[in-house]
């Protein structure tokens, strides 16, 4: 039998039994295929003036005002939005609360209802943001999964299905949040003109589910160009475009 990963997915999972249908493209689950989110209208923007700077407490303050702008980014999108805040791990504490493994250097993820994020030299000292700012953003994708119901809906997908479905689930179900994350940068003004650099940023954990780099480009650039979660139903797309 075939697991879900643990991930970045929710606010509060919890993980529910369900039947999923053998179909592909996925049917038979409404809250992945027909969710609320997807009716939002585009995201505002949202007047988001960051400057990472290279020191521990510029980036901390970074990272709070992003996870900020994008709370005012989606609330509107979201129905009953639940504010999200963001707390730094003692640099000495490497274990992920989501994976249980212990992780080097910086990384974010969702602990609970929390962004939390553990802090060091190679985010402090990058001279650039890129890192920074998809990492919190590929975080963010979590949230928005975990607030709409479609990270419960894709862990009770049923783990008995074949490997060759349940793979392309799980494609689904990331390619969905790197969308989710195009759409983010749009509603941030943030000017993505090479989504390539982008996709090079590697998850704290192994992750081989995130499907082949031209479809990860497409989905990036498809929500970028939206501005908005509708433009993000992997759902029922085709199985090539989640290959």
């Amino acid at each position: 039998m075939i697991i879900r990963l643990v991930a970045e997915t929710a606010a509060g999972l919890a993980l529910l039994s369900g039947t999923a249908a053998h179909a592909e493209p996925v049917k038979g689950a409404p809250e992945l295929t027909h969710n609320e989110l997807y009716q939002a209208a585009k995201l505002p923007k949202v007047a988001c003036k960051l400057n990472k700077g290279t020191s521990s407490a510029s980036t901390r303050k970074y990272i709070t005002k992003l996870v900020g702008c994008l709370n005012t980014a989606w609330k509107p999108a979201i129905k009953d939005f639940v504010p999200v805040k963001v707390t730094f791990k003692e640099s000495g504490d490497k274990q992920s609360c989501s994976t249980g493994l212990d992780v080097s250097g910086s990384f974010s993820e969702i602990c609970a209802t929390t962004i939390r994020v553990r802090l060091t030299n190679d985010w402090i000292k990058a001279k650039n943001d890129l890192t920074v700012f998809t990492s919190i953003v590929r975080t963010w994708s979590g949230v928005v999964t975990g607030q709409t119901g479609i990270g419960e809906a894709w862990w009770a997908l049923e783990n008995g299905a074949s490997e060759s479905v349940m793979n392309e689930q799980n494609r689904r179900f990331y390619l969905q949040t790197d969308c989710f994350g195009g759409v983010s940068a749009k509603a941030l003004g943030r000017v993505v003109k090479d989504w390539k650099p982008v996709i090079k940023i590697p998850d704290f954990w192994k992750n081989r589910f995130q499907g082949k780099t031209a479809n990860r480009l497409y989905w990036f650039e498809k929500g970028y160009k939206a501005g908005k979660p509708g433009a993000c139903n992997t759902w029922t797309a085709g199985s090539s475009k989640v290959a």
